[in-house]
C-alpha cells in the first residue's frame, strides 16, 4: 500500500508561516519493493501543478496576507497505487506595511559595556463582541516574551532571534484566539539580548540599538465580520520596574518575586525607529524552545558551603525551581559550571561571565525559571535555601530542529562519543551555530560550523536553521568578498577572507544541499560563493611571483592549524598557507559542481580549471613531487588526500607518510580544527582502515576516547582541556598559562568542532553516503574494523529513512538495509561485492 508518510511546506510538517513562496515536498512509503513516484498532483483551492518530483515543488498560486492555504497532494506510484495527504500553511504580512510603530522608553539610559534592565510594555484592550479569530504579529530589538492576561503566549525563547539586525529581523505570529476575554491586558518584556546587551569578553553593548524597542499589531476578527487592530503606539505604557531586575547572556538573570504589578510605575511609551531599514520577515528559522527536562543525578554540599547539583550531562539551558516554602525577601543564588575541581564549581574557564541566577522569594510556595538568558553547564551551585525546601530541575534549550540521525555499535566508548557529539551540537545550536554556550562568547564562529556542517546535517534537519544563518552570511559579506569571523558579527566587525572560516559560505550550503536537495538554497548562495573565491584568488595573486606562487594562498590572515595539540596561536597560524591553499582548492571544486547544477557551464569549467591549477601548485610548492611534504605535519597530508588533490601514486605515498607521522607521534593525532574532520577519511580511503580505527579508539591524549575516558559528556575545544594530571588547561593564545586582560584563557568543555568525526561514523562505520542530492541515490558501504562486531544507524532523508545495520558472527558479515521509496542504493560489501537496491528492505551476507 502506498501512503504519504510526511508532507512538508517550507521544511515544516504543518503550520508554516511565510512571506515567501514555499517549497512543498513529501515522503512516500510502500510495501511494494522497488516502488517509486510516477507523478503527483499538488493543489490548493485555486492552484494546481503536476510534478514527477518529491522535492523542489514551488507553490506559485495566490498569496494574500494572513491567509490560510490547504495544500493537497495526490501521489501515484509506478505500481499504479495512489496516496493522498494535506497540510496547511499561512501567509505572513507579505508586503503589507506595518501600522504599528516601534515603541521604547527614550528616557532610559544604561552605561556602555553593560546590559540594560528588561523593559516592560503594557496595553489594555476590550473585545467588543464574540471573537472568531485573533493573532498577534510582533517583534523587538532585544529578546522578548509576551503575556496575555497573565499567561505566556507561545513556547519560544529569545524571540525574535539573532540575525544581522541591520539587514533583516524576524517577526512572529501567535494565535491568541483562545486566550482572549472581554477585557484583556497584554504585557511584553524585552531584554537587551544580542541587540543591546553586552557582547564578547570586552563587553561591548549598544551594538544594534541604543535601547530595546517593541513592535506589534494585534488582529481581532469578530463573528459579525468586523475586525479590530490594536497597534503599538504612544497609548502603550512602558516601565523598567518589573520583577526581572537584570538579564543578560553572560552574567545571568536576577528576578525579584516580591515586585507586584501595583508596585510598577508606568509612563507613556515613546515612538522610535530602528537605525537602518532592515527587512521585517515572518520567522524563517527554527525557534529556540524547551526540548527536554533534566533532573539532578546527585546533590551534595561542597566544603565552600554551596549545595552542588549534578545533572549528569553538560548542556545548554536554564534551571527551573519549585520552592516549597520561603520567606519574603529570602535570596537564592545559583551558579553554573561545566566541571568540578576538588568538589567545587570551576568557573575560571567562564572568564568574565558570572553565569549566575539570583531569585528573591515572595512568601510561600512558588516556581521560577529564567527566560532572558541561558547557560552552558552540568553543575549548579545553590545558596540561600536547603535542598529539602526546593526542587531543582533544568530545561534543555536549543533550536527546535528535528533529529534525523541515529548511531549505535558494540563499542560502548564510541556510543558515548556519539552522544557527546550530539549534545555539543544541541548545546551550540541556540538560534545560531555558536562556538560554546558557557563563557563570554557564544558567537557564530564560521570555522566551527564550516567543519561540522556535514555531521550536523546527518544528525538533524538543519534546513530552516541553516537557511536563516546563511542569509546573514550573505548579508554580512564585505565588499571585497570576505566575512567577519563570527556571523552575525555583533562586535566583531573586521571583514577579511579567512580560509576555512570563510569557506563556510561554500561548505555549509553544499552539505545542506546534499542532505536535503534544496536547489533554491544553492541558487541563493551561489553569488556569495563566487565573491568569496574571487577574494581568495586576489590574495593568492597579491605580490606573488612565479607560475605556481599565484595559486598559493599565503597572504592575509589565516587561523592555520587552529587548536592543534602542539604549539600556540603563532605556530598554528604559520601553517596557514597549507590549510588555506587546500581549502581554496576544495571550495573551487565544490563551486564548479554547484555551477553545473545551476547550468552555468562556463563558470563550472572555470572553477574546475582553477581547482586543478591550485592542486598542482600545492604539490609543486609543498612536496617533493612524489608525495612527501618538504615540511611535514599531519594536516599538510590530510587535506590534499581528502580533497582529492593528488595523483594515485602521490596519494599512496602521502597516506604512507601520514601513517608514519601518526606512528612517530605515539599513534596519536596532532591536528587542529581544519583537518581533524578528515583524518579518518584520509586513512581509511587510502587503505589504512585499521589505522583509522586505532586512532579513533586511542585513549591517550590527544584523542576522542581520552575525553570519553575522563568522563566527558560533550566535545572539548582543546584536546587537553582537562590534562592527564587532572588540571584544567587555561592556556592562553600566546601559549602561556592562566588568563589576563589581553590573553584570556581559551578552554571550553562544550565545543563541537572536533565532533566533526561524526561524519565518519555515518559514512564509513555504518556506510551511508549521498551520491546525489537529498539521497535520491546513495551508497551503503560499511567499513567494519576496530574490533566492532555490530553497528547500526539511520538517516531520515527527504525521501524517507535509510537504515544500515550490520553484524559479524560465525565468520559472516550480515548487512540489513532499508531503502526509501523513489531512491536507489548502491550496496558495497566488505569483500567488494556490489549490489543495486531500490525501495524496500534487504539482507546481504558475505
Amino acid at each position: 500500500m502506498l501512503k504519504i508518510a510526511e508532507l512538508q511546506i517550507q521544511h515544516q510538517s504543518n503550520g508554516c508561516i511565510t512571506d515567501s513562496r514555499p517549497e512543498i515536498r513529501f515522503v512516500l512509503q510502500s510495501d511494494i519493493q522497488g516502488e517509486e513516484l510516477e507523478k503527483a498532483v499538488i493543489s490548493t483551492e485555486d492552484w494546481k501543478m503536476e510534478t514527477t518530483e518529491q522535492l523542489n515543488n514551488i507553490y506559485t498560486g495566490p498569496m494574500r496576507p494572513f491567509t490560510d492555504y490547504r495544500v493537497c497532494v495526490t501521489a501515484t506510484g509506478r505500481s499504479g497505487e495512489q496516496a493522498r495527504a494535506s497540510a496547511c500553511f499561512m501567509t505572513g504580512r507579505l508586503d503589507q506595511p506595518w501600522i504599528g510603530r516601534w515603541i521604547t522608553d527614550k528616557g532610559y539610559i544604561f552605561a556602555k559595556g553593560t546590559s540594560p534592565a528588561p523593559m516592560c510594555f503594557k496595553k489594555e484592550f476590550v473585545c467588543k463582541t464574540t471573537v472568531k479569530h485573533a493573532w498577534i504579529c510582533c517583534t523587538a530589538l532585544g529578546i522578548y516574551e509576551i503575556y496575555l492576561n497573565g499567561k505566556k503566549v507561545g513556547k519560544d525563547y529569545f524571540a525574535p532571534g539573532f540575525t544581522s539586525y541591520e539587514d533583516q529581523i524576524q517577526y512572529q505570529i501567535y494565535d491568541i484566539t483562545a486566550m482572549l476575554g472581554t477585557e484583556n491586558s497584554l504585557k511584553a518584556i524585552v531584554g537587551g539580548g544580542w541587540a543591546a546587551g553586552s557582547m564578547l569578553h570586552r563587553r561591548i553593548s549598544h551594538i544594534s540599538c541604543d535601547r530595546q524597542a517593541f513592535l506589534a499589531e494585534i488582529y481581532v476578527e469578530y463573528t459579525d465580520g468586523t475586525r479590530d487592530i490594536i497597534k503599538t503606539d504612544s497609548t502603550w505604557q512602558v516601565s523598567e520596574d518589573g520583577p526581572v531586575r537584570m538579564a543578560e547572556w553572560y552574567d545571568g538573570e536576577t528576578y525579584d518575586a516580591t515586585v507586584l504589578d501595583e508596585d510598577i510605575v508606568w509612563k507613556a511609551a515613546d515612538i522610535t525607529s530602528v537605525r537602518k531599514a532592515p527587512k521585517l520577515l515572518a520567522q524563517y528559522g527554527e525557534p529556540v524552545r524547551v526540548i527536554e527536562v533534566k533532573t539532578p543525578v546527585s546533590v551534595f554540599k561542597s566544603s565552600g558551603g554551596e549545595w552542588i547539583y549534578d545533572f549528569g550531562q553538560n548542556f545548554a539551558g536554564v534551571i527551573a525551581i519549585r520552592v516549597k516554602k520561603a520567606k519574603k525577601g529570602q535570596t537564592l543564588v545559583f551558579r553554573h559550571a561545566e566541571i568540578l575541581m576538588q568538589g567545587e564549581l570551576f568557573v575560571k574557564s567562564l572568564r568574565t561571565a558570572k553565569a549566575t541566577v539570583t531569585y528573591i522569594c515572595k512568601e510561600g510556595e512558588q516556581t521560577y525559571s529564567p527566560h532572558f538568558t541561558y547557560m552552558g553547564f552540568r553543575y549548579v551551585g545553590m545558596r540561600g535555601i536547603h535542598p529539602e525546601d526546593i526542587e531543582v530541575s533544568a530545561y534543555v534549550l536549543h533550536a527546535n530542529m528535528p533529529e534525523t540521525g541515529t548511531f549505535s555499535c558494540s563499542h560502548a566508548g564510541l556510543v558515548r562519543l556519539y552522544e557527546n557529539i550530539r549534545w555539543s551540537a544541541k548545546s551550540n545550536f541556540v538560534d545560531i551555530p555558536t562556538d560554546c554556550p558557557q563563557r563570554d562568547e557564544r558567537l557564530g564562529w564560521t570555522g566551527d560550523i564550516a567543519v561540522f556542517s556535514s555531521t550536523a546535517v546527518c544528525m538533524f534537519d538543519m534546513s530552516r536553521f541553516f537557511d536563516k544563518w546563511l542569509l546573514d552570511v550573505s548579508a554580512q559579506q564585505g565588499k571585497g568578498g570576505g566575512f567577519p569571523v563570527v556571523i552575525p558579527k555583533q562586535g566583531m566587525n573586521f571583514t577579511i577572507a579567512v580560509s576555512c572560516w570563510g569557506d563556510c559560505c561554500v561548505l555549509v550550503p553544499w552539505a545542506e544541499y546534499l542532505a536535503r536537495g534544496d536547489k533554491r538554497l544553492l541558487k541563493r548562495q551561489y553569488p556569495t560563493m563566487k565573491k568569496y573565491l574571487k577574494a581568495a584568488e586576489f590574495w593568492c595573486r597579491f605580490m606573488s611571483l612565479g607560475k605556481e606562487a599565484r595559486y598559493i594562498w599565503k597572504r592575509g590572515f589565516h587561523f592555520g592549524d587552529w587548536c592543534a595539540p602542539e604549539g600556540d596561536m603563532r605556530k598554528w597560524m604559520k601553517k596557514g598557507k597549507w590549510t588555506a591553499t587546500a581549502y581554496f582548492a576544495n571550495s573551487c571544486k565544490i563551486v564548479s559542481q554547484v555551477a553545473e547544477i545551476l547550468e552555468k557551464k562556463e563558470e563550472a569549467f572555470r572553477y574546475r580549471s582553477l581547482y586543478h591549477r591550485i592542486e598542482k601548485a600545492y604539490r609543486k610548492v609543498f612536496t617533493d613531487g612524489n608525495g612527501k611534504l618538504l615540511e611535514e605535519f599531519q594536516t599538510g597530508y590530510i587535506l590534499p588526500l581528502h580533497f582529492g588533490m593528488v595523483s594515485e601514486e602521490e596519494g599512496k605515498n602521502m597516506a604512507k607518510n601520514l601513517v608514519r607521522l601518526i606512528h612517530e607521534n605515539g599513534n596519536r593525532l596532532s591536528t587542529g580544527f581544519p583537518a581533524t574532520p578528515y583524518i579518518l577519511f584520509a586513512l581509511s580511503d587510502y587503505g589504512y582502515l585499521e589505522e583509522a580505527y586505532k586512532l579513533l579508539l586511542q585513549e591517550e591524549c590527544p584523542g576522542w576516547m581520552y575525553e570519553v575516558k575522563t568522563g566527558a559528556t560533550t566535545i572539548w575545544e582543546r584536546w587537553d582541556a582537562l590534562r592527564p594530571d587532572g588540571s584544567v588547561n587555561l592556556g592562553r593564545l600566546d601559549g602561556k598559562e592562566g588568563a589576563d586582560e589581553k590573553n584570556s584563557g581559551m578552554v571550553s568543555f562544550n565545543h563541537y568542532a572536533y565532533g566533526a568525526v561524526g561524519d565518519w561514523f555515518y559514512k564509513r562505520i555504518i556506510g551511508i553516503e549521498a551520491v546525489s542530492s537529498g539521497y535520491q541515490k546513495f551508497r551503503i558501504a560499511p567499513k567494519p574494523g576496530g574490533g566492532l562486531t555490530e553497528a547500526e544507524g539511520s538517516i531520515k532523508t527527504p525521501y524517507g529513512t535509510i537504515v544500515s545495520s550490520w553484524k559479524i558472527a560465525d565468520k559472516k558479515f550480515k548487512l540489513y538495509v532499508k531503502v526509501p521509496v523513489s531512491t536507489v542504493c548502491e550496496v558495497e560489501m566488505p569483500d567488494g561485492t556490489k549490489y543495486e537496491a531500490r525501495s524496500g528492505e534487504y539482507v546481504f551476507v558475505c
